[in-house]
């Protein structure tokens, strides 16, 4: 399954899991080192630790969940002259710094 667009995905600042959007919708696979590290602890209650990669034909809803609304989204819509259709460019834009303990980070750190 070949990724188009990648998103390095980080709870507390330690990475966790990669984000990838294929030919066939997305899927997000936890990283291994986070897997055996003792303070892991899952993405989203939907997400829950696992060695098994997700898929979906759809954004996940928890990341989904993470790009802003309303007018928010219209400020990083144009300013980043990303279509609002575009889910996942925008969950790479608007979600650097989330509200909570996930970022999202189209590079790894």
């Amino acid at each position: 399954m070949e990724a188009f667009r990648k998103a390095y995905v980080y709870v507390r600042n330690t990475f966790a899991g990669l984000l990838s959007e294929t030919d066939s919708g997305y899927m997000f696979s936890y990283d291994d080192d986070y897997l055996r590290s003792e303070n892991a602890s899952a993405v989203s209650l939907t997400l829950p630790l696992s060695s098994e990669p997700y898929t979906s034909n759809t954004l996940f809803p928890f990341f989904d969940g993470l790009i802003p609304e309303g007018w928010l989204l219209g400020v990083v819509s144009r300013n980043w002259k990303i279509d609002t259709k575009d889910r996942f460019g925008l969950l790479l834009v608007a979600c650097k710094d989330g509200i909570g303990n996930v970022s999202v980070l189209e590079e790894k750190r």
